[in-house]
């Protein structure tokens, strides 16, 4: 495992692997809520504990929606399985699939996320495609159809980081600028208003947006200063700004400098600094912030005293990390076993899920009941 300082990115590796410098074997562990066979595992029976999706060991990157996943290959093959309600899994169909199954032929994907029932995905030509649902033009196409096939958001080639929340997307390019589009009830668009976008548009004009996540109905980014900003959806102080406002344009968390990482679960917050320290807000009823009670934060709490934070993933009501050691941590709700701990017992701190110190990579994810993870 790498240092803190010199953190392992999927940039990092899918360059490696495109160099036939990659010497790690991915291979993907599933655990918690199957009802829809979105564990991968070809039934529907839940799994308490982590367990291994196929045999293959060439997984590169997951990405988990409202009961359906998305991954690709070191090949840059693109795959799907679970539930598929409006085309979600990209197969032109809606039939659920309990094993993986490649979205078309192509080897060129590159970056992938889910949303509450939209994905999303950018290739390597820098294009951004989309499909699923798009009641609320979450797919970014110009209208409110939604496509079980992907489809191409414009004809842009200058996309760079993308996050899928509930039925909203967030979106940087090359250039550092910030998009979104989708609902806007609680103006997670960051866009001043409340008014729903069927197609990107610019948050603001600043060229410093570097990391993005998006929750439930509620928007999070780091910039490239270290600052931290958030916007939407205050309920359960999710924003960490100190109240439960809604925001309809970003506002800045602090005034710290050292913001490293932040992901989205369903209305929390997780983040590390360039401490390796972790830190959480928001919601907390079932212990997801990790701080040994189920209070709700309105303001970033660290969460323990340790530097060796790694890397983060935010579900619905549960949180997963891994440390610079490589181990393998999970606490809040335990639904179905979605902490991969043996059991269905809430944790409100964290807890190591077994033994091993070869937990590589994390899903992105923010509204899922289920788990997943890359060993390498």
């Amino acid at each position: 495992m790498p240092s803190y300082s010199g953190v392992w990115t999927l940039q990092a590796q899918m360059q490696a692997v495109a160099a036939g410098t990659w010497t790690g074997l991915p291979q993907l562990f599933a655990w918690g809520y199957n009802g829809n066979g979105n564990l991968g595992l070809g039934d529907t029976a839940n799994r308490s504990s982590p367990v291994q999706v196929g045999a293959l060991a060439n997984w590169s990157q997951i990405a988990v929606g409202n009961n359906f996943t998305l991954a690709t290959k070191t090949n840059g093959t693109l795959w799907s399985w679970g539930a598929n309600g409006y085309g979600r899994l990209g197969l032109n169909d809606t039939i659920m699939r309990s094993s993986p199954v490649q979205v078309g032929a192509l080897t060129s994907w590159y970056q992938i996320a889910a949303g509450g029932g939209h994905s999303l995905s950018i290739k390597t030509d820098g294009s951004l495609w989309s499909w699923g649902y798009n009641n609320k033009g979450q797919l970014g196409i110009g209208d409110i159809i939604s496509r079980s096939s992907p489809v191409q958001v414009g004809a842009l080639t200058t996309w760079y980081q993308i996050a899928g929340g509930d039925a909203f997307t967030l979106a940087t390019k090359t250039d550092g600028t910030l998009w979104s589009w989708g609902r806007n009830s609680y103006g997670q668009l960051g866009l001043g208003d409340v008014v729903y976008r069927s197609s990107p548009v610019q948050v603001g004009l600043l060229t410093t947006w570097s990391k993005i996540a998006a929750g439930n109905n509620n928007s999070v980014a780091i910039k490239t200063d270290g600052t931290m900003w958030s916007w939407g959806n205050g309920g359960s102080g999710r924003l960490g700004v100190s109240n439960y406002a809604n925001r309809s344009s970003p506002v800045q968390i602090g005034a710290l400098t050292t913001w490293y990482q932040v992901v989205a679960g369903g209305s929390h917050i997780v983040a590390t600094k360039t401490d390796g320290t972790l830190w959480g807000w928001g919601q907390n009823t079932s212990g997801q912030l990790g701080l040994n009670d189920a209070t709700n934060r309105d303001s970033p709490v660290q969460i323990g005293a340790l530097t060796t934070w790694y890397q983060l993933a935010g579900g619905r009501y549960f949180t997963l990390a891994t440390k610079t050691d490589g181990t393998l941590w999970s606490w809040g709700g335990n639904n179905y076993g979605r902490l991969g701990l043996g059991d269905t017992v809430n944790r409100s701190s964290p807890v190591q899920v077994g033994a091993l110190t070869s937990w590589s990579q994390l899903p992105k994810m923010s509204l899922s009941g289920f788990s997943f993870a890359l060993k390498t």
